[in-house]
């Protein structure tokens, strides 16, 4: 398995990366850092977590060159729109103080505003300017995918959607990769609730691993990017760590059988 996955666009990024949702401020400089340090190279941050400028400060302070970061960042719903989202992303640039964003998202479709194909026009005219690199959406299901890709010039490199092995999306993922579409995992470990599930304990052991190592690994070898979150430099070497064993198909069948299809957060089609 390949550590690296190419897009659409022609980026290549880690499938392994860290996310920052929630990462107060006060600690996030020193996180990023460590992570960074931990040979992380992927960060997802939003212009909803208020931490951009910590992110932004972390890679600047690395001695890693720019170049070998890949950022992430997400336009909030209440900035949706064709000039919203061009200044909405410019406060995004500025804050991070990095030069360029890897990957500009919107945050989710916002159905109900409806405005989610004039904010992708924005991010196709964005991404000539040099400041955006690659662009893709969060929290799409397949009937807002087709919305925008009937009116875009650029499909999605990303799909960023809560998915763990209580909540698989395995339709929203065939959809995503009929299209060329990569598929993102956030709240990857199901919010740490998961974690003490007899099936995924009982994997661990086999492998001498914990269980959110078990997860992070089964979501590489089923083909999603990953961004588990941690505050705590252990987890963050021990969520990086997962590159040592692989989970045979048994394994791969149990966690299959764990999906619920009940959601733990929001529903795209009503959260606005």
């Amino acid at each position: 398995m390949s550590l690296q996955l190419t897009l659409n666009s022609g980026q290549q990024l880690p499938r392994l990366g860290l996310g920052v949702y929630k990462v107060n401020q006060d600690i996030a400089v020193q996180l990023v850092g460590t992570a960074i340090d931990l040979g992380y190279r992927r960060i997802d941050t939003a212009a909803l977590y208020d931490n951009e400028q910590e992110v932004g400060a972390a890679i600047r302070r690395s001695s890693v060159p720019r170049e070998e970061i890949f950022v992430t960042t997400k336009v909030w719903n209440n900035r949706q729109g064709y000039h919203e989202a061009k200044e909405a992303t410019q406060e995004s640039l500025d804050r991070l103080n990095i030069g360029y964003v890897d990957m500009l998202m919107i945050h989710w479709p916002a159905p109900k505003q409806n405005k989610f194909v004039e904010t992708w026009r924005a991010f196709e005219e964005l991404l000539d300017t040099g400041k955006v690199r690659g662009i893709g959406v969060a929290n799409f299901n397949p009937h807002h995918l087709e919305a925008l890709m009937e009116h875009a010039s650029v499909i999605p490199a990303i799909n960023q959607i809560e998915l763990n092995p209580i909540f698989q999306q395995p339709e929203l993922r065939a959809f995503n990769a009929k299209h060329g579409i990569a598929t993102e995992a956030w709240a990857p470990l199901g919010r740490a609730k998961i974690l003490d599930n007899p099936v995924l304990t009982d994997i661990a052991a086999t492998h001498g691993k914990s269980a959110a190592q078990v997860v992070i690994r089964w979501h590489l070898q089923v083909g999603n990017l990953v961004i588990p979150k941690s505050s705590n430099p252990d987890r963050l070497a021990e969520n990086i760590d997962v590159f040592d064993f692989a989970l045979n198909d048994e394994d791969l069948s149990r966690i299959a059988a764990m999906d619920t299809g009940i959601r733990g957060s929001n529903n795209p089609d009503d959260f606005d």
